[in-house]
């Protein structure tokens, strides 16, 4: 199961910017910019959380954290909660998570479905009510569980370090100008700018939230009125973009009907970003913008925005 964990393909979406007039062909030169999304619903629990979840079992293991009859306890939107769950069963511990309880139908059905033991909390609250409760437990009952704390965890980030920017940085064949990524625990935008600023520190790495607190990007953060994760580090980002939930709605579906992909609404969102990206960018000016698609759309069917538009 850790062995298939990570190595996804890079997409080319370069068709979306073809139309933008400071990146289409000039002087019978092909077009200068390519636009590469990162298609983590390749892992085998379907997004790019698996990474962290297995960098964290794999270090609590190591470490003696997660001993034997030790239950991992945490907080999570759904697919974080999705890969620990898949761990668990594959790997033989237990689960136990905090969940808000307006996350989709279908992430709710596969929690269940790998055995995991959750305990919704207040929707109105989004994950930061998930952390609270799920730092209580821990609190009460420190021998029961092994709280895994992907906000605070630095094997969170060191996934992504040590994987996601080498695989980027490979297949780019080292090409790679801009690299966008959604702020969620944080840890795929802070371990994979980390490396990729050591592998080149001229490559700009745009960090992306939703634009308010009260939003519908699943697993997305607004830090400014959010818990924001210990492993955050806000000197990373060259620069911050917001994203309008509508937005990402409509790419997702826009995916989806004129590209065949479907796409969860995170990876639209990290889409719409690097489309502001793009836009920016300078006539001539060459750019290989990379992105992280973080999940498929399977898990958010059940969502009304499919049918608007």
């Amino acid at each position: 199961m850790l062995a298939r964990i990570g190595n996804t393909p890079l997409l080319r979406l370069d068709s979306l910017v073809r139309h933008l007039p400071n990146v289409q062909a000039h002087n019978g030169q092909p077009a200068t910019v390519e636009l590469l999304g990162k298609a983590e619903w390749y892992n085998p629990g379907g997004s790019v959380k698996d990474r962290a979840a297995a960098n964290i079992v794999v270090e609590a293991r190591s470490a003696g954290k997660l001993a034997p009859g030790k239950i991992l306890l945490d907080s999570t939107s759904g697919n974080t909660g999705i890969a620990y769950a898949m761990l668990g069963a594959a790997l033989g511990f237990p689960v136990t998570l905090c969940v808000p309880e307006n996350v989709s139908l279908e992430r709710k059905r596969i929690l269940q479905a790998y055995g995991a033991n959750i305990l919704y909390t207040d929707p109105g609250e989004g994950s930061d009510g998930a952390i609270k409760i799920a730092q209580q437990l821990a609190e009460r009952h420190p021998d029961l569980y092994y709280y895994a704390d992907q906000y605070s965890n630095e094997a969170n980030w060191r996934a992504h370090y040590e994987t996601t920017a080498n695989e980027i940085w490979q297949q780019t064949g080292g090409r790679i100008t801009h690299f966008v990524a959604m702020l969620g625990t944080t840890g795929t935008f802070v371990g994979t700018t980390r490396r990729l600023k050591e592998l080149n520190p001229s490559i700009r790495c745009i960090s992306l939230q939703p634009d308010s607190a009260f939003h519908g990007i699943e697993g997305a953060k607004h830090l400014p009125s959010a818990i924001v994760p210990r492993i955050y580090d806000a000197s990373l980002a060259d620069e911050n973009l917001e994203i309008v939930t509508e937005d990402a709605h409509a790419m997702a579906r826009r995916m989806a009907r004129e590209q065949g992909l479907l796409i969860g609404v995170s990876a639209a969102a990290a889409i719409v970003g690097s489309l502001q990206v793009a836009e920016r960018l300078k006539i001539d000016q060459r750019a290989t913008i990379v992105t992280i698609l973080c999940d498929s759309g399977d898990k958010y069917l059940s969502e009304k925005f499919w049918n608007e538009g």
